[in-house]
């Protein structure tokens, strides 16, 4: 089941064909029993990736709805958002859409949030509400969320996680870390297709929000709730993605969570040995943006000597074939980003990393 493309893009990731080929299966209807039997294996496939024994549900959206969704189903009260990064930003941007009072707590891009932290925020906020990123894809750090969510609860407040690079790549245990929400996206550790978000809610966590009158309808967490009890879904989905999904899900499991976890781990430690190297042997200016304590093991955002444009460089590496990522936002010229995530294999990063030098070797000299 892996993949030896070359689109290495932190989001969407590549798929893998077989996958895409079950994007071309006919149509059926979404009340079928055929339907349902379909989204069962998938809801029985994600939960062993959530790590949870709560229905998964799958909504026909970005995680963006998701994100929303957590949301307009959290409870009153203040929504402390942690932001170290252009995701946790939009997080926080979400909450103040949807009316809610937001406390933000912006770290420098790159770092990753505390318990310690965390727990002196919420003694001074009374915050009810956490919104956090496990992985941040715009700069390549990682979350403590286990340690995190025991400070959120022990202060009596709910832990909303957008694992969009996270789930699948790095661990997450739902129901251990006892979190409240968590979601992400199908196009990132997942390597499916853009079109679905998938989420997992707390039985506490939806018993509240049954209480709470202003939901929404396209989101709404007690209704997705009460369909995937009967393994469907509130309103028309994207059936061809759940095709994907199911067979996606068979071959995660085929191939074992830690399993893939592992992979990720060794990708990782490619990527950031390699720019080790590139430090010693190129310019010292080469660097990982985010530190050990907290480092994504499926993107990593590449810091550049001021010479090179971190736009430049992945036009360049476009060139030759290969598609990586530049910075984002702020980031954008000073930074690249590799995503080693989804069904790609160390080989086929060694063979990208080899591509990327080789432009950055020639940019530096100024070709």
């Amino acid at each position: 089941m892996i993949s030896n493309g070359t689109f290495f893009l932190p989001g969407p990731t590549e798929v893998r064909l077989e996958i895409l080929a079950q994007l071309t299966r006919p149509m059926l209807p979404h009340r079928s029993a055929e339907f349902e039997a379909i989204y069962a294996n998938c809801d029985a496939g994600l939960r062993r990736i959530f790590r949870t024994t709560r229905p998964v549900y799958i909504a026909s959206a970005s995680a963006t709805g998701l994100m929303e969704a957590a949301i307009r189903c959290a409870p009153a009260g203040t929504v402390l958002a942690l932001v170290n990064g252009a995701f946790s930003e939009r997080f926080a941007q979400v909450a103040l859409s949807c009316g809610r009072t937001v406390v933000r707590d912006d770290i420098a891009l790159g770092m990753h949030h505390t318990p310690a932290q965390v727990e002196a925020l919420l003694e001074r906020t009374g915050a009810r509400v956490v919104t956090l990123t496990h992985s941040e894809t715009s700069t390549g750090a990682l979350n403590d969320i286990e340690a995190i969510a025991q400070a959120v609860h022990a202060h009596g407040a709910v832990i909303l996680v957008d694992s969009v690079t996270g789930l699948a790549g790095a661990p997450l245990e739902m129901d251990d870390w006892g979190l409240d929400f968590a979601f992400t996206g199908s196009q990132k550790a997942l390597a499916l297709p853009p079109g679905l978000a998938l989420g997992v809610a707390s039985q506490a966590f939806i018993d509240a929000a049954a209480e709470n009158g202003d939901r929404g309808t396209y989101f709404d967490l007690v209704e997705f709730e009460k369909y995937a009890s009967k393994s469907q879904t509130p309103n028309t989905p994207a059936i061809s993605l759940f095709f994907a999904l199911e067979a996606q899900v068979a071959a995660i499991a085929a191939e074992g969570l830690e399993t893939r976890w592992e992979r990720h781990r060794i990708m990782q430690a490619l990527t950031i040995a390699w720019v080790h190297a590139l430090a010693g042997n190129l310019d010292p200016s080469f660097g990982v943006l985010a530190p050990p304590s907290g480092r994504s093991p499926t993107v990593t955002c590449v810091t550049l000597p001021a010479a090179l444009s971190g736009v430049r460089v992945a036009a360049g590496v476009a060139a030759d074939g290969y598609v990586i990522g530049a910075g984002y936002g702020p980031l954008r010229d000073r930074t690249i980003r590799i995503g080693h995530m989804g069904d790609h294999s160390p080989e086929a990063l060694v063979r990208c990393l080899a591509v990327v030098r080789h432009v950055l070797v020639g940019q530096l000299a100024g070709g």
